[in-house]
Formats: C-alpha cells, sequence, structure tokens
C-alpha cells in the first residue's frame, strides 16, 4: 500500500478509489507518482531492469509498452524478474490498435498487469472502434483489472470529433477550434468511461487523463473534467519536452491543478537527454509534490542563488554533495526510521542570510562568503551546536546529519 504521509494543506478533491496492484488511487490519498519505461518490452531483462530503477527512485506504479504478440509474451517474464528482485511495483500494459487481440490471445500477460491503459482514438476504427473497445473492457472485468482511459489531443476519435463539429457548426454563437478540442477530449474520456460501465467495468475500476502539451489547454481539461465527474484522474502534460523547459511547462501545468486539488496519480513525460536518466522524471514529480507541500519523499536542501559575496563555489558545491547524499541514504533510512523524508536542511554561502535560514532549518550550515572569516557554524533546530572549519567541512556536516537522524526519528520496529 502506499504510504500516508501527513496531509499538507491544500484541498483534495475526493473521487473514486481504485486499486492498482498495491497502491490506491483517488479516494482522497496521496497523489501516486508514475513513470513508463522507454526499452522494448520484448527484451525482458531490461525492462525490468528499468522498471526495478524507476520504482528506486519513487515511481509508484510503471507503465510498459505492449505493442506486439512478442511484447505481450514478455510481460510475464518482466513480472517474473521483478519478483525475483523483490520489487512489487504496479505494472500497467499501455495497448493501442491490437490491444483486444494481445490480451485475448496471451492471457498470461494480462494477468501478470495490473492495470490496462487504453486510448479510445487508437482502439479501432469505424464500426469495429466500438466492437474492439468493449473486447478490452470484457477483458478487463474477467481478470479485474483496473483501466486507464487514456484520451490524446494527437489521437482523438474522429468520428467523435466530426460529430461534435457538425453539432457546433449549428450553434447560433459556434466554439473556436481550442474550445471545441478541449470539449472533444473531455467528451471522448467521459463517453467512453460511461460505456465500459454500461459493459460490466465498476466506476472504482476507471481512471481517466485528457493529455495534452499546451499548459493552458490542460488545465482547463482537467477543470471540466473534475467539474463533471468524480473519476480518479490521472495528470500529465503530454510531450513536456527536454531539460528545464519539460520541468517548467510540467510544472506551470500540473501545480494549479494540484493546488485546486484535482489529480490522483501524476506522470512527468520529461524526453531524457541522450544516454540521460530515466529516473529523472520521477524526481521532479517528488519535487513538485514536496515543495507544494503534498507529500514529502526526502530531505531537501534550501541553498542561496550566490551573489558577489559569495565568489567562491564551494556553498554550491556542499549543497549539491548534501542533495546527493541524503537522496542516496533515503531508502535506508526509509526502511530504519520515521519521519526522515520531513527533514529540512540548508546550505548558505554567507552571513547575510546564512545564519536565519540555518536556523529556520532542521540542519543548516553558513559558509563564509568574500571577506569574512573562514568558519562555518552549525545550528541544529535553532542553535548553534559548533563551528566547522578546514577541509573535513562535507564529511562532518554528513556526520551531524546521520547523528541527527539517529536521535530524532523514532526506529521502525
Amino acid at each position: 500500500m502506499n504510504p500516508l504521509p501527513p496531509r499538507g494543506p491544500l484541498p483534495r478533491r475526493i473521487t473514486q478509489a481504485v486499486r492498482v496492484g498495491g497502491v490506491i488511487v483517488g479516494g482522497g490519498n496521496p497523489v501516486v507518482i508514475q513513470s513508463m519505461t522507454n526499452t522494448d518490452t520484448v527484451d525482458d531483462f531490461a525492462t525490468a531492469m528499468q522498471v526495478a530503477q524507476l520504482a528506486r527512485a519513487g515511481s509508484e506504479i510503471v507503465r510498459i509498452t505492449v505493442n506486439s504478440r512478442e511484447a505481450a509474451a514478455a510481460v510475464p517474464r518482466v513480472r517474473e524478474r521483478l519478483q525475483k528482485m523483490q520489487m512489487d511495483v504496479p505494472l500497467v500494459g499501455d495497448f493501442h490498435f491490437n490491444g483486444h487481440k494481445l490480451l485475448a490471445e496471451f492471457p498470461e500477460c494480462a494477468r501478470a498487469l495490473d492495470k490496462l491503459r487504453i486510448n479510445p482514438g487508437n482502439v479501432g476504427k469505424g464500426s469495429r472502434r466500438d466492437e474492439q473497445f468493449a473486447q478490452l473492457i470484457e477483458i478487463a472485468c474477467k481478470y479485474d483489472k483496473p483501466v486507464r482511459i487514456g484520451v490524446n489531443w494527437g489521437s482523438l476519435d474522429q468520428d467523435l470529433l466530426a460529430r461534435l463539429m457538425d453539432d457546433n457548426a449549428r450553434r447560433p454563437e459556434p466554439k473556436d477550434a481550442t474550445e471545441l478540442m478541449r470539449e472533444a477530449m473531455v467528451t471522448s474520456a467521459l463517453e467512453s468511461a460511461g460505456r465500459a460501465v454500461e459493459l460490466g467495468l465498476p466506476a472504482d475500476h476507471i481512471i481517466l487523463s485528457c493529455k495534452v502539451s499546451g499548459v493552458q489547454d490542460l488545465i482547463a481539461v482537467y477543470r471540466e473534467l473534475a467539474a463533471r465527474a468524480d473519476y480518479a484522474l490521472h495528470l500529465g502534460l503530454t510531450e513536456a519536452g527536454m531539460g528545464s523547459k519539460g520541468i517548467v511547462a510540467s510544472t506551470a501545468a500540473l501545480a494549479p491543478l494540484l493546488q485546486e486539488g484535482i489529480g490522483d496519480t501524476i506522470r512527468i513525460s520529461l524526453t531524457p537527454e541522450p544516454g540521460g536518466d530515466r529516473s529523472r522524471e520521477v524526481i521532479v514529480a517528488q519535487e513538485i509534490l514536496q515543495t507544494m507541500g503534498l507529500r514529502a519523499f526526502t530531505p531537501l536542501v534550501a541553498a542561496c542563488p550566490g551573489c558577489g559575496r559569495t565568489t567562491s563555489t564551494y556553498f554550491q558545491e556542499l549543497a549539491q554533495e548534501i542533495q546527493r547524499y541524503v537522496r542516496e541514504r533515503m531508502p535506508q533510512w526509509r526502511i530504519d526510521r520515521i519521519g526522515v523524508e520531513n527533514m529540512n536542511l540548508a546550505v548558505m554561502g554567507c552571513v547575510v542570510n546564512g545564519p536565519g535560514e540555518s536556523k529556520l532549518a532542521n540542519i543548516g550550515i553558513s559558509l563564509p562568503g568574500t571577506g569574512e572569516e573562514p568558519v562555518a557554524p552549525v545550528y541544529v533546530d535553532g542553535a548553534r551546536v559548533t563551528t566547522l572549519r578546514g577541509e573535513g567541512i562535507a564529511a562532518e556536516f554528513k556526520q551531524i546529519i546521520d547523528d541527527y537522524v539517529a536521535r530524532k526519528y523514532p526506529a521502525r520496529l
């Protein structure tokens, strides 16, 4: 089960609670982080290893592509490898175009997955769409699997869009193209969910998403979706991009919705740098939720931006080293100690704000700026406890953190 950290001050929209493996999505539970592999699922070893990497980074649900007979046959092997690694992270199968055939032909694939993800626009064409959608839902019912009905901007149901365009043309004041596309996404999601319920899938087995690549479009679509139904909602800005652009765009899109209590599970769809770490998107998702006060995952380090008083780069290097250190230690701390993820640290660069910020943190250090005395006072819970000097500041500061964790946070029984 996903842990229940202290509730933040923000209101939560209460939705249908959906069980995905051992994780509960919705129902007022903490926002769940998920991610997706970019390996070829046919390579069950590489896929299992990346799933494990994402889970260790903090992804509570991981989605894998199931696009071929070979991939469907590999899914049980992925699950077996994860079980041998004692990784029980829920797996979601991502199906497009041929999902009804793959799940029918490979029942072990359906059994090995914890959730199915389908896109109404990619289920089939013409008269086959309803039939193939029904086949997918019947399989989900047979194996008691929840379904994410995921509508995407680039793959809308064209028949639905044409119907809405005809209706719009008859209005005295027709909506513009952007409004119409937003309406089409919400309508597609809700009509598909309604059809799934008619076919026997319980409402508490449905998660909806309407993913677009425009920030304002995403905010508008999810506000409308949340106003019209109480299904659990998955948030994500699709095709967010690389690096800072992807991070900024995703944060700008998700933060207003999360602030309003909208969203039960999130993914940050970052394009990795060539050879980059896939788990970066998980860390960004954690940082969004933690900085908003919705959840806590690992101690965060406050650090000043630097100025003319801080011509040395040492405080920057120390801040980076300490943040890396606590992330590396957190998996074991989470096992051994209760509440360490709520600890606040500060690494400040000079005497202007250094002492004040350090006193506000659980543990803080104020490094000497340009022209200051070459000493670094350390504050613990607001009180100055020691002064560090010389080449061993980083090692000594880490030891102070370790001692504080052992003393402050109770051991798990």
